[in-house]
């Protein structure tokens, strides 16, 4: 407890500040109205929300261990968004506050030094002055409302606003019977992130079936941390339909790393349960280990293993036992949930064709319009999104279906592939 309040205490207390300045910011807009019901209503609303805000990190940091840890995912994601949403908007602002009063402390400097000289003059420009900074000051609170518009659209309806990424990949050694092969991709579901908000997937499920896959690839991170977080959606997944077959990986949050454990025994059951899991909803979890694709006596291999990634992500993955029995094949493809596992190994010691990861979700904040492809995570992944090509070697890595920490996606859909093999 005295490790969250000392982490609490200076956090609340610069989050004060920024709304005091705030405040005083705004304080010219509250003077212009001329019913002091809305004042007074404006000024227990800004202060209202603080203290609301406040409250939600003070349970949060003492009272989270009376909450499921499963709900704790959730919760936590609330406050993130209760941060984004009022307090981005308001560092905006108060930049152009600071802007303003620095700007009117300098012209009555100015003045003042003037009518030192000049004891009974009066400044000519103060009309001027005055439109300056209220010029800021509106620039400040136009500013200020493109974040907030942009969380508020994010965290309600960015997050379920599919998107369909199509690719067609040309490989010389694929057998004629694949020609065509339609395989679709979906990644980082997060299951317990949904709050089970079954319908908004049960769409996203039905857009996927429209697609007329001939294999679904699922690749990893079914969930959080917890086997808990599968109840209830076993009826929503399972329709997922694939002409041939559909495959998954483990991703590094479907270890239960992310928690604490009354014993191994438990954090094992757990990862069993997961595993039970992906059979149920239809899927063949691949585990270190390659399975053969068949369509007319002609094969190609489908290689999945358990997660790898950089320290500190865990590397349960083993490439080469896995790949052992798709030596030969003309075709191989891999599943991998860490793209960095495509940089470290795939490339390097292997001649496998085209691999698909997740794993980045595109920070689930990005541009990617007019040419510009950018998001933060580009600096801890440069393969973070889309596809990337290193001699006839292929790598796609899907933005992500579900979302983790910040409830929401901006500029960052949550997304589906489809790559057609031809």
């Amino acid at each position: 407890m005295r490790a969250s309040a000392m982490l609490l205490i200076p956090m609340l207390f610069f989050m004060l500040l920024v709304d005091a300045y705030t405040f005083h910011g705004i304080k010219p807009l509250l003077i212009k109205l001329k019913i002091k019901f809305f004042k007074q209503l404006l000024s227990i609303l800004f202060w209202g929300i603080t203290v609301f805000i406040f409250a939600g990190f003070c349970l949060f940091m003492f009272g989270i261990k009376h909450v499921k840890q499963a709900d704790a995912y959730i919760y936590a994601g609330y406050l993130v968004v209760s941060f984004a949403l009022f307090y981005l908007p308001k560092f905006v602002f108060i930049v152009f506050v600071l802007m303003k009063d620095i700007h009117l402390l300098f012209r009555k400097f100015i003045d003042w030094t003037k009518r030192t000289r000049r004891k009974n003059s009066t400044p000519a420009n103060k009309g001027r002055k005055m439109e300056r900074a209220e010029f800021l000051y509106q620039m400040g609170l136009v500013l200020a409302a493109i974040p907030f518009a942009s969380i508020l659209y994010g965290v309600t309806k960015g997050k379920f606003n599919y998107r369909v990424m199509r690719e067609s990949l040309y490989f010389e050694n694929l057998p004629k019977p694949f020609r065509g092969l339609k395989i679709v991709q979906v990644s980082d579901m997060h299951l317990g992130s949904f709050n089970k908000k079954f319908d908004q997937v049960a769409k996203a499920v039905e857009l996927i079936n429209e697609q007329e896959p001939d294999i679904i690839l699922f690749t990893g991170d079914l969930v959080n941390n917890f086997a808990e977080e599968t109840e209830g959606w076993a009826p929503v997944l399972s329709k997922l339909k694939a002409t041939i077959g559909k495959y998954s990986v483990l991703g590094n949050h479907d270890y239960g790393d992310y928690s604490e454990w009354e014993s191994p025994a438990a954090k094992e059951k757990n990862l069993a349960a997961i595993k039970q899991f992906h059979k149920k909803i239809g899927f063949r979890l691949l585990l270190n280990e390659t399975e053969t694709i068949s369509i007319n006596d002609e094969e190609i291999a489908l290689i999945g293993v358990e997660n790898w990634g950089k320290p500190p992500f865990p590397q349960h993955g083993d490439l080469q036992k896995a790949a052992e029995k798709a030596i030969g094949q003309p075709v191989k493809i891999l599943m991998s949930h860490d793209p960095s596992h495509w940089d470290e190994e795939v490339l390097k010691y292997t001649d496998i064709d085209l691999t698909f990861a997740g794993h980045t979700h595109g920070m689930q904040f990005g541009i990617e319009r007019a040419g510009i492809k950018w998001s933060p995570v580009q600096y801890k992944y440069p393969r973070w999104g889309g596809l990337y090509r290193e001699g006839k070697q292929f790598l796609y890595v899907n933005r992500g279906f579900g979302y983790i920490g910040f409830p929401g996606r901006i500029g960052m859909p949550p997304e589906i592939t489809v790559v057609e093999l031809v």
